[in-house]
């Protein structure tokens, strides 16, 4: 275990200001908070901060910093409170620490809902300081180092969760030594077979082939050297999850990759990058499609570098990696290089954020993120991000848009802006016309065409690949379904003031809201609209004096029909078309109407049917015909009855549902005659199923989308005029 006095040390060797008094006091407070804790290991617990401050000593970060390491478990994990470590270390050092905190007492049903909120609180304080994601990146690492302590059933879960979100984002962040090492430790303890034969390979390869690395180094040198170019030669190889990535992804065996050695020339200035390429290209031939200028077009992690692949010496492919010092130090520790000290004092937070491409990436994303979705929402919208590597489109008027790969027109919309996402109706990929799922190709210019009043559909959230875009996709989704139930609930509501004899208004609803637990009116009426809540109760809520009369539901009168009895049951006003409109009823329109209207599934409901509706909790309202037997089923609840009324327009008809049996002779040629007859008649058929089938009659049950009921009827005429026909019944339930 690390000493007091080698923690400054450490710390002093890059920042000869360190505050010494403050380092040693931490130091004292976390052993003592700590006390007797073990880790899994049977080690003092206090040893695992002590680790993590070394970690970060090691990327030169500020005295603040390797405080918050050494004291990230305490509140989490011993008596101490933010409070206390204010008091003691300033309120910089506690807000680093809760960051860093799990929330605790969390009264969620899910590992993976907890998982999630945990993950989001984390984020956010990224959000507000970047030394969070440091602390939290360094401390994932000692507990990979030291993972196999850890009991078994907790072991990949923890190794699962490095690999799907901590390795990539400190990818993200640019610091891409880290990523290395938690992707093969996670893959070590997932995968241990695979981990062992890529390794054994590796190492024989290696034996083999070093010789060879050597070679290329100095044939490289010398090159360069007789050019007067400065550099610096390193061959290394692949990592081996890196392998086991490109084999599964490509699809190919170890022996077809010929790309596992890698050699990183670093010179003294941009103006070299491009000196070598030319040198390199010159002397040996490239191999088509594999150079890349991240100088020009950096990263949005910062990674900025010139890649190239050719065929060098002994014929083999050389992958390189050219890039100056400056680069080399970003490659490697990404953000935290923005952090380093320089002249002998750490970045702010403002120079951190204005040189961080990575951070701002962060910290954007993070922001819309954070709006609207639930804790799993986030979490799956996050490794969205994370996970891709890139390509780089443009706008028509030259912006650089950076996407994953994979990426549509849809997800270039969104990333220009949420609104031009939500109106896209079209778009034009370099000049041509394509279809809005076309995947994206590096250096394509995309014009997105957009329609005002436009709301995407639902499947596209299924269909794009950046969080982003599956956000807001949802998120505008949610709000239209939101906006018809809210439009449902006023109609409810309104009509319940009415025959309340009161008058609606939304001030009088405002002043009510607390009584119905809501935080808008727009809450409230959609959950009317929703059934989740009853307009009675709204009425209640604006006037507590009101009393609401319900009598129980009377069984049918003798020599009524079963239908009667439930009409005088409901109180319900029917309307039938021509008769005169009640304000009081909901108007009903078609099957592509505005309102979340279904109708009854058993048979459904045309105009000429007298209707009534049922409200439904989470569906909006169901529509059955009066005679409808199912209706028996809401006898008991009266508050579900709706008064509604048919709103046709005679100008532009709609269909309606309608289902009816046909019993016809089992001939050839008698499903064709009865669906010519559907089709003359200007109607569709939906669905045909057949039942009761005998040698000689069986059972064609159809449903139907009609204008009304005149034109129903008349269908069921020309049926019942067929000669294999022998009896036509419409079905309501």
């Amino acid at each position: 275990m690390m000493r007091q006095y080698e923690l400054v040390d450490r710390v002093r060797k890059y920042n000869p200001q360190a505050d010494e008094d403050l380092l040693n006091r931490a130091y004292v407070y976390a052993m003592k908070a700590h006390g007797t804790q073990k880790r899994a290991s049977g080690d003092p617990y206090f040893s695992h901060p002590l680790e993590v401050a070394a970690i970060l000593t090691d990327l030169k970060l500020d005295d603040a910093t390797i405080v918050a390491a050494v004291l990230h478990d305490t509140i989490e994990d011993t008596g101490s409170t933010k409070e206390e470590i204010a008091q003691l270390f300033g309120s910089e050092i506690a807000a680093l620490v809760d960051g860093l905190t799990k929330l605790k007492k969390l009264d969620l049903v899910s590992k993976r809902a907890e998982q999630a909120e945990n993950f989001r609180k984390l984020l956010l304080a990224i959000a507000e300081d970047v030394r969070v994601l440091l602390v939290k990146l360094a401390d994932r690492l000692h507990n990979m180092r030291t993972l196999h302590f850890v009991p078994p059933e907790k072991r990949n879960r923890i190794a699962q969760e490095t690999l799907d979100i901590y390795a990539p984002l400190a990818g993200r962040m640019g610091m891409q030594h880290m990523r290395e090492e938690l992707e093969n430790l996670s893959f070590k303890t997932l995968m241990p077979e695979a981990h062992a034969m890529i390794s054994a390979r590796l190492a024989d390869l290696s034996k083999r082939n070093g010789r060879l690395i050597i070679d290329i180094e100095q044939e490289l040198s010398q090159e360069l050297t007789t050019r007067g170019i400065k550099a610096e030669v390193h061959g290394r190889q692949k990592a081996p999850y890196s392998v086991f990535r490109k084999m599964e992804h490509k699809s190919l065996a170890f022996e077809q990759l010929s790309d596992i050695f890698g050699f990183r020339l670093v010179v003294e200035t941009t103006e070299d990058c491009y000196r070598v390429i030319g040198v390199v290209h010159t002397k040996w031939p490239t191999v088509p499609g594999r150079f890349k200028d991240y100088i020009s077009t950096p990263k949005q992690n910062d990674y900025r570098s010139i890649h190239t692949t050719v065929v060098g010496p002994g014929r083999q492919r050389v992958e390189l990696q050219v890039r100056t010092a400056t680069m080399h130090e970003i490659a490697d520790f990404g953000i935290a290089a923005h952090a380093l000290y320089k002249d002998g004092r750490a970045a702010d937070q403002e120079t951190l954020t204005r040189e961080s491409r990575a951070y701002r990436w962060l910290r954007r994303t993070i922001e819309l993120l954070a709006e609207g979705d639930s804790p799993e929402e986030f979490l799956e919208h996050t490794k969205l991000e994370l996970f891709h590597d890139q390509v780089f489109c443009f706008t028509p008027k030259g912006r650089l848009i950076a996407l994953p790969k994979g990426a549509t027109p849809i997800d270039f919309a969104y990333a220009v802006h949420t609104g031009l996402g939500n109106s896209a109706i079209g778009c034009k990929i370099n000049g041509r016309i394509a279809p809005l799922l076309s995947e994206l190709q590096n250096g394509d210019e995309v014009e997105i065409a957009r329609a005002e009043g436009q709301v995407p559909p639902a499947a596209w959230e299924s269909l794009v690949i950046t969080g982003k875009a599956r956000a807001a996709i949802r998120r505008a989704t949610r709000d239209a379904v939101r906006q018809q139930y809210a439009g449902l609930g006023r109609q409810i509501v309104v009509r319940a003031f009415e025959r309340a004899g009161k008058t609606f208004s939304d001030e009088r609803l405002k002043v009510a809201l607390p009584r119905l637990a809501r935080q808008s009116i727009d809450d409230v009426l959609a959950a009317v609209g929703r059934g989740k809540m009853f307009s009675g109760d709204v009425v209640r809520a604006v006037h507590p004096e009101f009393k609401e009369e319900r009598k129980p539901a009377p069984g049918p009168a003798k020599g009524e029909g079963g239908w009667f009895g439930l009409k005088k049951a409901a109180s319900v006003v029917f309307k039938v078309p021509g008769a005169p409109t009640e304000s009081g009823a909901i108007p009903i329109r078609g099957l592509g109407g505005d309102l979340p209207v279904r109708f009854a599934p058993n048979g459904g409901a045309v105009p000429g049917d007298r209707i009534v509706g049922i409200l439904t909790p989470g569906e909006g309202i169901t529509i059955f015909p009066i005679q409808s037997p199912d209706l028996t089923a809401f006898d008991d609840q009266p508050e579900r009855w709706l008064d509604v009324r048919w709103d046709l327009d005679e100008e532009h008809r709609e269909f309606f549902p309608a289902r009816v049996i046909v019993n016809a002779l089992n001939e050839p040629g008698a499903l064709g005659t009865i669906a010519m007859v559907i089709g003359e008649a200007g109607a569709n058929i939906d669905h045909v199923e057949f039942r009761n089938r005998s040698p000689d009659f069986r059972d064609i049950v159809l449903d139907l989308q009609v204008y009304d009921l005149k034109h129903l009827n008349g269908i069921m005429s020309e049926l019942k005029a067929k000669p294999m026909v022998s009896k036509v019944e419409r079905v309501n339930g």
